[in-house]
């Protein structure tokens, strides 16, 4: 991948000036210098390494991370709904399934030539816990590769609960699925079907491509939530879904290859002029459920991923829409203040790693 590290922490508007900040502008005699300044800033500075505009390919691996929704509950139009695909050897493990999950996942077999994430291709899922904006797009990540040709049934892993949403979707959709299987559509009769795991901590999937270790985590009143490490011949990714800080996180990752975490702002928190219909003690609700970029310097200092990728935070990638909200420099510049050196890029939709 090509990273440019920022510094000052201001980024320009290319995506490739060291400093300058928003609307400078680097005279045409003077760019090759400029770009040739950034690499060499990005290869030996003690700063984090913020990505350019979109994400390129992680060098010539074969294991792909693939972010098909970054976002968090807020319908934002630039980020959808929690979901990450691992890709190895052209088949898809897809952890958690967000609203737009189906449409983002073609959108990277259509734009980034990941073949893998056409949606037929979509058999085995992981969720880490069974919140809404995690799971909103189970129906249709089980009905739609269906109606579009899946024949064989979906495997899904996932904390206890995850057996009764499935029962619960199906039961929803019967007539729909009677219809397109007894009707002129003469759909798969397997295509639809389910196959629900409730898992523990421990190795919960293997096959030729993958070996799959859940490990705990913990996000406020769930009983039971996971990330999950993937152990492929060439990578090992760790995704851990929303969680607080924690100790199995930094064992899971260890010097892991990548690490997918939250991470909220500090600025967020501090905003309260953000909207909070339902009256949220906010500070109290992030301890409890999830991770501040403060903590997460911290944890990935222990666990020193070789890259970290921010996901599930409070940002707009449209800061003149809503002034006064988080935006990617906002988390890159907290991460550096926070004492974090290591690679860490803003996931967006369709990065590809």
């Amino acid at each position: 991948m090509c990273y440019y590290a920022e510094l000052p922490w201001q980024a320009s508007n290319d995506g490739l000036c060291c400093g300058g900040g928003q609307g400078s502008a680097v005279k045409r005699g003077r760019l090759f210098t400029a770009i040739i300044a950034c690499a060499l800033a990005a290869l030996h500075c003690g700063a984090p390494a913020f990505a350019a505009d979109r994400a390129t390919p992680f060098g010539a691996a074969k294991t792909q991370v693939v972010l098909l929704g970054t976002g968090n509950p807020q319908p934002d139009p630039d980020r959808s709904g929690p979901a990450t695909a691992v890709v190895v050897n052209g088949s898809a493990y897809l952890v958690d399934f967000g609203p737009g999950v189906v449409r983002r996942a073609n959108a990277a077999a259509l734009d980034k030539g990941v073949q893998a994430l056409v949606p037929t291709n979509i058999k085995i899922a992981f969720v880490t816990h069974l919140h809404s904006d995690h799971t909103a797009g189970y129906p249709d990540l089980i009905l739609t590769p269906w109606v579009m040709g899946r024949q064989a049934p979906l495997e899904v892993y996932g904390p206890p609960g995850i057996k009764a949403m499935t029962e619960h979707i199906l039961a929803a959709y019967q007539e729909d699925i009677k219809i397109r299987t007894e009707g002129m559509e003469h759909a798969s009769p397997h295509g639809w079907k389910v196959n629900a795991h409730e898992v523990v901590a421990g190795v919960v999937y293997k096959d030729g491509n993958v070996t799959v270790t859940a490990f705990p985590t913990k996000h406020g009143d769930w009983k039971e939530s996971f990330g999950y490490r993937f152990d492929t011949p060439d990578r090992s990714v760790v995704i851990t879904g929303d969680t607080t800080p924690t100790q199995a996180t930094i064992d899971a990752c260890h010097g892991c290859d990548v690490l997918v975490h939250e991470a909220l702002t500090l600025k967020f928190l501090a905003n309260n002029r953000r909207p909070n219909p339902q009256g949220i003690d906010f500070h109290a609700y992030a301890a409890k459920y999830h991770t501040t970029t403060a903590q997460l310097a911290e944890l990935a200092n222990k666990a020193k991923p070789g890259l970290l990728i921010l996901v599930h935070n409070p940002i707009t990638l449209r800061p003149n829409k809503r002034p006064g909200a988080s935006t990617p420099e906002d988390l890159l510049q907290e991460m550096q203040e926070a004492g974090y050196r290591g690679k860490v890029v803003v996931g967006r939709d369709l990065d590809v790693y």
